[in-house]
């Protein structure tokens, strides 16, 4: 999975939580129009533009095992309801945008978003993700270096012990 399927699961989780969890102090307006454009600043709406479909996808997929034979017609009306439910989007992304609004002040967001509007921002967007990536791939790296170090310490403690492992 990439770091932008992770960071979009993450976000989506947050976003399905906070729906079902006790509301926070409603934030103002304002500081919801600047989460929105924080978030497009940063490109993350994009994010979010798979959800709908996804989910009508999913929907389909759970009736395909058990009817075989409408697959044709299942994917018709998933067309429809792609069509149909293309407006949610909007849903999702204001419901992301006031989470992120009870957490920043609107001058923090409207901050947030002209940094990401800056050169500085726009490469921070460009190279965040590959540097997060060859981050985690070379943390796995070294755990797994450091775990054959941390085998071969065991094994000579234990034997210090009398047991062989």
């Amino acid at each position: 999975m990439d770091m932008r399927a992770l960071s979009f699961a993450a976000v989506l989780a947050i976003t399905c939580f906070a729906a079902t969890a006790a509301p926070a102090q409603e934030p103002s307006a304002g500081a919801i129009a600047a989460a929105r454009d924080m978030l497009a600043a940063k490109g993350g709406n994009t994010f979010f533009d798979p959800v709908v479909p996804g989910v009508i996808e999913s929907v389909k997929n759970s009736f395909v095992p058990t009817n075989p034979q409408l697959y044709k017609e299942l994917n018709e009306v998933a067309a429809l309801l792609r069509k149909d439910y293309d407006a949610k989007r909007t849903e999702v992304l204001n419901n992301v945008a006031r989470i992120f609004a009870q957490h920043f002040t609107e001058q923090e967001l409207k901050d947030i978003a002209a940094f990401y509007k800056t050169p500085l921002g726009m490469k921070m967007l460009k190279e965040e993700p590959p540097a997060i990536e060859q981050s985690v791939k070379n943390a796995q790296e070294w755990a797994n270096n450091f775990s054959e170090t941390v085998n071969s310490r065991f094994r000579s403690e234990m034997q210090k012990k009398g047991h062989k492992l």
